[in-house]
């Protein structure tokens, strides 16, 4: 037997309808956000690995040269150091940049998510109790829900996984300046 579901509770399910649909369709744009940013994110990582292969083939094959032009270009390793770094500090600034947004849209779709089944449970009680749901009751948008699993969070290791794509890219920037001087320079 079905409950009995007043006039004004037919016209709280049609709004909240409404308002999960309004719902879904956040979390499907925030979603097709998110992968923007990936597919920015990996053709940035791409055109700093490129260039960073260019540049070492290029500094390979200009100090293949006479001992006296191997002494002039040595001396001004630092000229082909110098754009390197610059170009990595430009891209991987990039990078981090597209990270940041990355996480912060992140955030909203996970707040989006839980507002969204919020509001399924509040929708799914209504139809079960019908006329004996209390309508004062609200959904809990904004409100964290307590999570039954146990979270440690300590912040530098929550930090380093963030934002270890920067890492590894300023690692790998710095050894490439080296590696430029050794290429020039030899051993």
């Amino acid at each position: 037997m079905a409950p009995q579901i007043k006039d004004a509770h037919i016209v709280e399910i049609k709004l909240w309808q409404r308002e999960e649909d309004l719902f879904g369709r956040r979390i499907a744009l925030k979603q097709t956000r998110l992968d923007s940013i990936k597919r920015e994110l990996f053709q940035l990582c791409c055109f700093f690995f490129i260039f960073h292969g260019f540049f070492l083939t290029i500094l390979f094959t200009s100090s293949v040269n006479s001992r006296e032009e191997h002494k002039q270009t040595c001396k001004k390793w630092w000229i082909p150091g110098l754009l390197s770094v610059s170009t990595s500090l430009v891209l991987v600034f990039l990078v981090q940049v597209k990270l940041c947004r990355y996480w912060k849209v992140s955030r909203q779709l996970q707040r989006e998510r839980n507002d969204g089944r919020s509001l399924t449970r509040c929708i799914q009680e209504l139809r079960m109790k019908g006329a004996s749901f209390d309508l004062s009751k609200e959904p809990q948008s904004g409100k964290r829900m307590k999570s039954s699993s146990v979270e440690i969070k300590w912040k530098p290791i929550n930090w380093c996984s963030r934002n270890l794509m920067t890492l590894a890219l300023v690692c790998f920037a710095g050894l490439v300046l080296p590696a430029s001087k050794l290429i020039l320079c030899g051993f």
